[in-house]
């Protein structure tokens, strides 16, 4: 695989999990979190990363955070080098088939803004797309809406957006209010890490169902 369009795609898909990534060093893409030193990436996906950078629950598990999209990244990156283009009627942008079964075809694309993925349902005759559900850098996501579309896995066997950041506030509430092994805390890290990959947005679903929830206070009165 080509390093430079890998590093500037895992840039772009770090920087947005709340990673700084640093410019590529001796071959590896440096990674800081809340203004340290975290770990180092190279264009294999692999990371490193000395034990003192690593020494809290949380920097461990960002650590993680970052292994799981440097292979995720490596992954798609790698299907779009070689993924053939896709031909069909009206479709206006460069679009590679990474996967297709049953009528159904994931695909995606590179952009100077990261990747983009998208499922859309082949026509009668092959020769058109039709009911495209776009994910612009969810990966996991797309692949998600990919299986249970094409009919690879029953519907009633995943979760939904929603039902997955229920989840994920629940266990923020286990862990603060409960006292937890540091086995259970690093099993509901996963789960929470688990869950923001399949749900980008995660956090900002949350703070909006706050906000609906809590609403503007009381109007003052004379």
């Amino acid at each position: 695989m080509n390093k430079e369009p890998y590093f500037k795609e895992l840039g772009i898909v770090l920087s947005r999990s709340e990673f700084t990534v640093l410019p590529e060093q001796d071959g590896f893409l440096p990674v800081e979190y809340e203004g340290r030193p975290l770990c180092r990436v190279d264009a294999d996906g692999s990371v490193f990363y000395h034990q003192d950078d690593v020494n809290a629950l949380e920097r461990e598990s960002a650590r993680r955070r970052v292994t799981d999209l440097a292979t995720t990244v490596q992954e798609y990156m790698a299907l779009l080098e070689r993924a053939p283009m896709i031909h069909a009627a009206g479709l206006r942008e460069p679009y590679r088939a990474l996967a297709e079964f049953n009528g159904t075809v994931l695909a995606g694309r590179q952009t100077d803004h990261g990747a983009k993925f998208v499922t859309w349902d082949w026509d009668f005759n092959h020769t058109g797309l039709n009911q495209g559900n776009y994910y612009e850098g969810n990966y996991a996501g797309a692949k998600q809406d990919f299986a249970v579309r094409s009919g690879l896995v029953p519907k009633e066997r995943q979760f939904t957006p929603e039902q997955l950041t229920e989840i994920y506030q629940q266990c923020s509430y286990v862990a603060f209010s409960c006292e937890l092994s540091m086995e259970q805390e690093k099993t509901i890290q996963e789960i929470q890490d688990r869950i923001q990959e399949l749900v980008p947005d995660c956090r900002e679903r949350i703070m909006q169902s706050l906000d609906e929830h809590t609403g503007p206070g009381p109007e003052p009165t004379m």
